[in-house]
């Protein structure tokens, strides 16, 4: 919003002379015309467009498709910056540690015994493990718990 007030109120002389000499309302509405379409273009435009770089040569930089010889300073800082950040990303991604495939699988069945046994105990009040009562909860929970502690290590 603040570029569409700089813009109406970026005038030349030239503008300003012919709005206050000349009566005709043509001149006004054109010039208005003029302001409301800049305005609406760069509402559209990002912040990045203020150094009036064309779109193509901003993307032919990203992409590493054109001489650096021939770039403004500030296009080979985006373009060092661009790479700098490749780099970075490469190197964090080499860096990543992985589990093993059957990593996930195991703490997901370890949680779905869990339940399973705390439901199988609820339902009969004696088994799975037969003449130890409430302890079939503890064992359900201990084994809940193994499964959980296993998703903070999952990477």
């Amino acid at each position: 919003m603040l570029m569409a007030d700089e813009e109406l109120h970026e005038t030349t002389a030239d503008d300003q002379k012919d709005l206050q000499s000349a009566d005709d309302t043509a001149a006004v509405e054109e010039i208005t015309e003029d302001v409301v379409d800049k305005t609406s273009v760069d509402e559209d435009q990002s912040d990045d467009d203020d150094l009036d770089i064309p779109m193509d040569r901003v993307e032919a930089v990203l992409n590493a498709t054109v001489d650096k010889d021939s770039l403004s300073p500030q296009m080979q800082r985006m373009m060092d910056r661009q790479a700098e950040n490749t780099r970075r990303v490469e190197e964090s991604i080499k860096g990543t540690k992985s589990n093993p495939r059957w990593f996930v699988p195991l703490f997901c069945a370890l949680m779905i015994i869990g339940l399973v046994w705390a439901v199988v105990y609820y339902l009969t009040t004696d088994y799975p493990i037969p003449h130890i009562g409430a302890w079939n909860l503890a064992i359900a929970f201990a084994i809940i718990m193994v499964g959980f502690i296993m998703t903070m290590w999952w990477r």
